[in-house]
């Protein structure tokens, strides 16, 4: 599954500037997190220093809920730490519960691994070295619970294998991580900044996983790897629990009245999470591209014809003009 986010092709394809489009392909945060008005010029101006690296970190582990034993590293996006993560796991074969984020299959085949895809987290081969999980999944919203991920985790780890867990949704499923639950199993857990706070451009993410693994992905991404206005706008943002537990309310309800607006335009929601919704429609790729003709970048899957994913709208104009265009092309179809 490629990401959405290509709205450069949507414009090449049907027309218009980008601020005539209205942009559903991803599931980012149509509320970011306001940039902080004092933020100090010289986060703009000097190389990141150690302080500002460990006050992110102090305020991601709080966040997520991280224990002490348990290293957290930050890094320019989860992107980078996916494709590093081939090169400090186990060796053997690697299997994905899928469909999900292809860019997991493509780092692991691009670092000379065997990757096969499973259907079902509870039908992993005996033979896997390591195994990843997407929780919730994208697109389809799967959920996984903590005692599970934490019996196919204590399986690989006593193989000598590890787990891989992309976390990129969870901050809008609370008690869906597995970060709290950690204990000496070999589980590298990823948490996108990015989709909750809705700062994609920011390029923050975070690596939960036992300290030698910590130390390793490290290694590999070098000296300042994140940003000094990350570091900054990172740091406030993951400790300002009220703005998160207020955005985590309205998400849920928005989420609630976009499930409406489909099924009242004849599309099965059948799964998401409240940033995202994934529904069926019979000409699913046909509803996209006369969506499409009106300004409205939907997500379709070359796998699964008849499934289209629509982010959250935002605003009520937004979300009345993807209603009034639903409604239209419905009809037309």
């Amino acid at each position: 599954m490629k990401h959405g986010g290509n709205l450069s092709e949507a414009i090449e394809r049907f027309g218009g500037s980008s601020s005539d489009w209205l942009d559903l392909s991803t599931g980012i945060n149509p509320y970011a997190y306001p940039i902080p008005a004092d933020l100090p010029g010289e986060v703009w101006q000097r190389l990141p220093d150690q302080r500002a690296t460990d006050l992110l970190i102090s305020a991601a582990r709080q966040a997520y809920g991280c224990p002490d034993h348990i290293g957290l590293i930050p890094a320019p996006g989860t992107q980078i730490l996916i494709s590093n993560l081939p090169y400090i796991l186990p060796e053997g074969p690697v299997v994905i519960c899928g469909p999900t984020y292809s860019t997991h299959r493509t780092a692991f085949e691009q670092a000379g691994r065997a990757v096969s895809e499973v259907t079902s987290p509870h039908a992993l081969p005996d033979g896997a070295q390591v195994a990843i999980i997407v929780n919730p999944n994208n697109p389809d919203g799967r959920l996984v619970d903590p005692s599970s991920l934490k019996e196919i985790a204590r399986e690989l780890t006593a193989r000598g294998g590890a787990l891989v867990l992309d976390e990129a949704f969870a901050d809008v499923m609370p008690g869906a991580s597995l970060i709290p639950h950690l204990k000496n199993e070999t589980v590298a857990v990823l948490r996108s900044f990015g989709k909750f706070f809705g700062l994609a451009g920011l390029r923050l993410g975070f690596m939960a996983a036992p300290t030698a693994l910590a130390v390793q992905m490290t290694n590999r991404l070098e000296s300042w790897s994140v940003s000094g206005p990350a570091l900054e706008i990172g740091q406030k943002a993951l400790s300002d629990k009220s703005w998160q537990n207020t955005m985590v309310n309205q998400l849920s309800n928005e989420m609630a009245d976009l499930t409406i607006a489909l099924s009242e335009n004849h599309l099965s929601v059948f799964g998401g999470t409240p940033l995202f919704a994934l529904a069926a429609h019979r000409n699913a790729h046909a509803l996209h591209e006369a969506l499409a003709h009106r300004r409205i970048w939907t997500r379709i899957f070359d796998y699964a014809p008849t499934w289209l994913r629509f982010g959250l709208p935002g605003a009520q104009e937004n979300q009345a003009r993807l209603s009034n265009a639903l409604a239209q092309t419905v009809k037309e179809l």
